[in-house]
């Protein structure tokens, strides 16, 4: 359904009127430094901040801000909120506004365990009657866009129909929907029939989020889903050219391949981004394997690249196993899609403790 004649106007597309496509939040990932990199080969039309944790205590981390407020890509963010007490979510609300933000977005979607286990995230959505009481104070405090990002229920679909009423209800402007429980983290079917049902039941434009691996698969799930968009997260890490190529192919356009050449380019502009005075390197070289473990998939049907990745222990060795996996041959393709049996296992660079919440390390493909 269209948005309600009251709604504030979305920020313009890129490619009006194709379907939007939004960069999704993941904790560790979508800071100032990635959204740059996803920029340069293409950004989606719009971006979302890492959530912000708010409680009693918090205010919103400077490093989080900095995204919004030395924003450089030209494209719109929006400031993502996790918690439950309404006091304080609308006090850090009211303080975003007061930066060049899109509009806040609600997170009702984090699968992480410990994250639900604080009822909050995708936690919420065992409580609808909360979920109400938690917009309603959001939309009065927030005069321009006000967006939610959730999941199709927490164990099952059985609240789906009553969180999509309460959207309706609270004048939600734009609704991302994961078509995967809490439970199932990022496993299983995506139940893209779900989405379709969200976007027939709300008011508002729905983007369509969850294995979306490839512009074909995102005008796939466009078409079956009538969404006005697609959110893209960890597939973009892997391919940071599918906003470019999403908006090639909703044009008609065959996008042309990425070769193994422009991305061993991609990997060092990301080692350089990523990077700041005082980082020790094993510790930008851990980070940087946990992005590799994604873009590993598209690099050859064996997992060869991501062998001898993840035993790489300094800058040199790093980069001397790019040099051998991309630069052998510079001119084949990069798979658009992952290869079947080649999965990323990010949580595996560091110490075996429990991953931070959604964090990159609980980003499994």
């Amino acid at each position: 359904m269209g948005a309600t004649p009251h709604a504030p106007a979305l920020p313009a597309r890129l490619l009006p009127p194709a379907p939007l496509t939004a960069l999704a939040p993941m904790q560790d990932v979508t800071d100032l430094a990635f959204m740059g990199v996803i920029a340069h080969y293409g950004p989606p039309d719009y971006f979302f901040t890492e959530f912000l944790r708010v409680h009693a205590q918090s205010r919103p981390e400077p490093h989080i801000l900095r995204s919004i407020d030395e924003n450089a890509t030209g494209r719109p963010v929006f400031a993502q909120l996790i918690g439950e007490d309404v006091h304080h979510l609308r006090r850090t609300a009211e303080a975003l506004l007061r930066h060049p933000v899109a509009g806040i977005d609600l997170n009702l979607g984090c699968p992480a365990p410990k994250v639900y286990r604080k009822n909050v995230g995708g936690g919420l959505l065992r409580e609808p009657e909360r979920v109400g009481e938690i917009l309603a104070a959001l939309r009065a405090s927030v005069p321009g866009l006000f967006t939610v990002k959730m999941r199709i229920g927490f164990e099952d679909d059985r609240h789906l129909d009553r969180l999509l009423d309460l959207v309706n209800e609270h004048r939600v402007d734009l609704l991302s929907v994961h078509g995967r429980t809490v439970r199932q983290m990022y496993r299983g079917e995506v139940r893209y029939d779900l989405i379709a049902r969200a976007v027939s039941r709300v008011r508002c434009p729905v983007l369509a989020n969850g294995n979306v691996t490839s512009a074909a698969k995102a005008a796939a799930v466009v078409r079956e889903t009538s969404a006005a968009g697609v959110m893209i997260g960890r597939h973009a890490i892997r391919n940071p050219w599918i906003f470019r190529h999403c908006r090639e192919r909703f044009a008609g356009r065959e996008p042309a391949p990425v070769r193994l050449g422009d991305v061993r380019e991609y990997v060092e502009r990301l080692y350089h981004a990523t990077g700041f005075p005082g980082l020790a390197e094993h510790h930008h070289v851990n980070k940087m394997k946990k992005y590799l473990n994604f873009v590993g998939q598209s690099v050859d049907p064996a997992g060869a690249f991501l062998h001898d990745m993840r035993r790489a222990a300094t800058e040199q060795d790093l980069f001397n196993v790019c040099d051998r996996h991309l630069l052998a041959e510079p001119g084949r393709e990069f798979a658009a899609e992952p290869f079947p049996g080649v999965v990323a296992r990010p949580n595996c660079e560091d110490a075996a403790t429990e991953p931070a919440a959604c964090s990159l390390d609980t980003v499994t493909a």
